[in-house]
Parts: C-alpha cells; sequence; structure tokens
C-alpha cells in the first residue's frame, strides 16, 4: 500500500501570472510525487458542499464568495482576484482536506497537496485564504463522531489566527502554531498554545522547542491530528524571516509525524506556505511533508 494523497487539477486558479503566489505549485507538486515515485496515484476531492462550510463560515461569507458579492475590501483581504477559478479551487482544496482526513481515520494518515488555509475565519479570508479548510474538516470529524478531541499542529512561519479564532470557544479543537513573531499577521489572536519566534532562528533552537512543546502536547489524549507543514520558515523564503534549512524542515516533518503515528493518532498533513524564491526549490520542500508520511505506510 502506498500513502494517500489527495490532488485534483482545480487546485490551480486562474490569478495572473504576476501574481506574488506561485500558484502552480500545486500542479508540480503532483507531477514531483509521481515522477518520484512517492506515489502512483491521486485521491480525487469533491467540492465542499455549503453544509460543510457552514461548520466554519457564514452562510453570507460563504454565499458571497460563491456568488463573487465579496466586497472589494474582503477581496483585497484575501489577496487573490474573486474569479471562477479561484472560487472552484477553494471549494476543491477544502473538500481535499476534507477527504484527506477521513482517509487517516482509515489508514493512519492521509495528505493533500493543498491546504493549511489557516488566515480565514468564520467571517471572511485574508492572506490568500479563502475557506479554512483544516477547520472544516476538524469540525466534520466532530460532527460525524470520527472524533472527539483534535489537535492542529501549525508550523507555517504564519501564526493560525483563523484556527485560534474559530476554534478559540471549542473544547474538541486544540490549537497549537509556532511562528515568527514580526510576521504577518500584525495583530495575532491567541491560540491554546502559540510560540513565538525571532527572527533568524535557525535549525538548532527551532527543532529544540518543537521536541519541548511536542512533549507538553503528548501529555493531552488527543484522537486525531491536523498538521500544517508550512515550508515558509526557509531561509530563501520571500515571505519568511526565519533560516532554517532543507535539513532542518525535513527533520521537523519526520519528527511531527512519527511522534503522533507512533502512538497511533490518525494524522493529515496538509501544506500550508511556501514562496521560495527559487520556484523547483519550494516543490522539492512541499514534498518532504508527503516524503515523510509515505515512511510509515
Amino acid at each position: 500500500m502506498e500513502l494517500p494523497v489527495v490532488n485534483h487539477e482545480d487546485y490551480f486558479a486562474k490569478i495572473g501570472d504576476d501574481h506574488k503566489f506561485p500558484i502552480n505549485k500545486f500542479g508540480e507538486l503532483a507531477n514531483y510525487l509521481i515522477k518520484n515515485k512517492i506515489v502512483e496515484k491521486f485521491y480525487k476531492p469533491y467540492a465542499c458542499s455549503v453544509e460543510t462550510l457552514n461548520y466554519a463560515h457564514s452562510k453570507e461569507y460563504i454565499f458571497d464568495i460563491k456568488n463573487k458579492t465579496l466586497s472589494k475590501d474582503g477581496v483585497k483581504k484575501i489577496g487573490f482576484p474573486l474569479v471562477d477559478s479561484v472560487v472552484q479551487r477553494s471549494l476543491i482544496a477544502t473538500g481535499g482536506t476534507v477527504l484527506a482526513s477521513k482517509l487517516a481515520i482509515n489508514y493512519g494518515i492521509a495528505c493533500n497537496t493543498a491546504g493549511g488555509s489557516h488566515h480565514a475565519n468564520y467571517n471572511g479570508g485574508a492572506g490568500y485564504c479563502v475557506f479554512n479548510d483544516v477547520a472544516v474538516a476538524a469540525h466534520y470529524l466532530i460532527n460525524r463522531g470520527l472524533a472527539n478531541k483534535i489537535l492542529i499542529v501549525d508550523l507555517d512561519v504564519h501564526q493560525g489566527n483563523g484556527n485560534s479564532d474559530i476554534f478559540k470557544e471549542n473544547r474538541n479543537v486544540f490549537t497549537f502554531s509556532m511562528h515568527s513573531k514580526s510576521n504577518y499577521p500584525a495583530k495575532k489572536s491567541k491560540s491554546d498554545i502559540d510560540v513565538e519566534l525571532e527572527d533568524n532562528l535557525e535549525d538548532q533552537t527551532y527543532i529544540k522547542k518543537l521536541k519541548y512543546y511536542l512533549g507538553d502536547l503528548n501529555k493531552e489524549n488527543f484522537d486525531f491530528v491536523f498538521y500544517i507543514a508550512g515550508v515558509d520558515v526557509h531561509f530563501n523564503d520571500r515571505l519568511g524571516k526565519l533560516k532554517i534549512s532543507d535539513e532542518g524542515i525535513r527533520l521537523r516533518d519526520e519528527i511531527v509525524v512519527e511522534n503522533f503515528f507512533s502512538k497511533k493518532i490518525p494524522l493529515c498533513g496538509v501544506l500550508g506556505g511556501g514562496y521560495n524564491k527559487d520556484f523547483n526549490k519550494l516543490v522539492e520542500l512541499h514534498s518532504i511533508l508527503h516524503q515523510s508520511c509515505a515512511k510509515y505506510i
């Protein structure tokens, strides 16, 4: 058996060739995983339903996205043009994380080749995040009785403020975010555990902090984990402020995956952010998540 990985050609959207967001990475990551024999095929998701989206987002916001009637300020805050392909991508990518979470329940571990849109909150999107796929999927698992105590491990360089907002009064979901102190968003929300990192932090201190907090998290009885494996912690990332190496990201992912898989806690891995100055390197870095997870199948 091989690692269950979710992908869809509609993860690509027409946002313009000069856009800051590297939208082509989703298709190239899929190609990379096939070419390097990390997987042989993908599971294909459906667009997320309004009913499922409504677990984490208001009906008004969902309506405005689907009908492209969101205010100019709302669109500006997201950072993508609100065109048909962006709407479709957002629905499909969210459905992809829901599907990956169900596959993780069945097989112990699974990944999406998108996801980690952790800045979107109940009433709106932000920071290239339209729908908060992890929040939607977490609610889905709880509401279907598939999980009771979920942990979100967010190691993107930016704080997962959308998740902390959505789950601030929900005792079934625990939010852990280890991120750059000085980076976006300027106004941080409060996660259950926030670890703020100073600029230019390097591998040794980063891994030491991660291991320390995983030790604390291991004291809880979680029955499902979402892992947001952002690679914008890399030293060559355009939007990151840390100095983590390729080897540091690989070690990080292996530590997180092994920690939970060894305890037989299902884990769903999603991409998170990545804006490396070298596009081919960006694709390679994102693939580390899938390589790390594939070792346990």
